[in-house]
């Protein structure tokens, strides 16, 4: 290959859709086309937010990757030249706007949504509502048509609501899978096993907190009696983790001050779920992990839960197991503010 070629084959990465790199003939489609080594194709959709950016430098990291879409109204091809230039063996292809959000989409195995406005001092997850709600909606509408059989990941809140948002588009398109979609609660098991560690003394790698109900305040139930290696605790450390397990969240907030929110340990969670998913799509065994899913746990149709991860999406959800008096009564709690949550997420993508 002539050194003009090898030229207009970098470029090609970096010039928008579609587009002839030097006129040398060679376009995006012929620049390691499928991409750069055997693995899944990857869209974040959000990622030159807060969240999104460390996620897509993680997942340009992940072996498992080989295709990797970075979609975003604004910013989005600096955050791929950017990441573009890590030496890992993922192809990276930048999306800019509505009108390039289909080709993002196109054949994609995972599709991972971060996107959204954060929390600022003093607001709720409800409070971001209005406007995550309708941008998870537009985006699932585009799931919808351009790659129905992915595994969608949904991390943009309220995830108690948004998820619910995107079952209904998909369910009026024809496209639902319970198996494929799922609310990524990961942060708060990883919140879960690295506060449990603190207080036990332990390696948080070493620790394994299941965390059921759903992603914001008392929703968010960790299994302290379930906690593996089997600890003992106090009811006065159940109730300090128990309630710094649930904000968490509201912790990062505070502390940075209004210059944002969990971005870094969002991502950081974020990818380690989709990973396990990748892992799970290649046909790894036993990977479980919780997420927020659409469920028979319950009497609620969405909860979250352990679930078992393989080739299809969800494998199996797993049930409860026995739960001491203290999680009941917080079972109760969780279940009563998820009902709301998910209501106003069916209704919103009814209107």
């Amino acid at each position: 290959m002539d050194p003009n070629q090898r030229i207009a084959r970098i470029s090609a990465h970096l010039n928008p859709p579609n587009q002839i790199a030097d006129g040398s003939g060679l376009n995006r489609v012929a620049c390691r086309a499928k991409g750069g080594s055997p693995g899944f194709k990857v869209a974040i959709l959000g990622a030159a937010g807060g969240i999104g950016q460390p996620l897509a430098m993680l997942m340009k990291m992940n072996p498992l990757v080989s295709v990797l879409h970075l979609y975003d109204v604004a910013n989005a091809p600096g955050v791929t030249a950017d990441i573009s230039h890590m030496d890992t063996s993922a192809v990276v292809r930048g999306f800019l706007g509505q009108p390039q959000l289909e080709e993002a989409l196109t054949g994609m195995d995972l599709v991972i949504i971060p996107a959204g406005v954060p929390r600022k001092p003093g607001m709720t997850r409800d409070d971001l509502f209005n406007i995550n709600a309708g941008i998870v909606r537009t985006l699932s509408e585009a799931i919808a048509k351009c790659c129905p059989k992915a595994v969608v990941n949904i991390i943009s809140n309220p995830v108690n609501s948004t998820v619910p948002i995107a079952a209904e588009v998909f369910k009026k398109a024809g496209t639902f899978d319970p198996k494929k979609l799922m609310g990524v609660t990961m942060l708060d098991v990883v919140r879960a096993n690295t506060f449990v560690a603190e207080v036990m003394s332990l390696d948080p790698r070493e620790v394994d907190v299941p965390v059921v109900g759903g992603h914001a305040g008392v929703t968010i139930l960790p299994l302290l009696s379930q906690v593996k290696p089997p600890c003992s605790f106090t009811q006065k450390e159940i109730e300090y983790l128990t309630d710094r397990i649930q904000n968490g969240g509201t912790e990062v907030v505070e502390a940075k001050a209004g210059a944002g929110s969990a971005t870094l340990s969002m991502a950081y969670a974020a990818v380690e779920f989709a990973d396990a998913c990748l892992r799970g799509l290649r046909g790894d065994a036993n990977i479980v992990e919780c997420a927020y899913v659409a469920s028979h746990v319950t009497e609620l149709p969405f909860f979250a839960s352990k679930v078992r991860l393989g080739r299809c999406g969800i494998d199996e959800v797993y049930g409860l197991g026995p739960l001491n008096e203290y999680e009941r009564m917080g079972l109760e709690k969780a279940k009563k503010e998820l009902s709301g949550s998910i209501e106003k997420g069916v209704t919103f993508a009814k209107k």
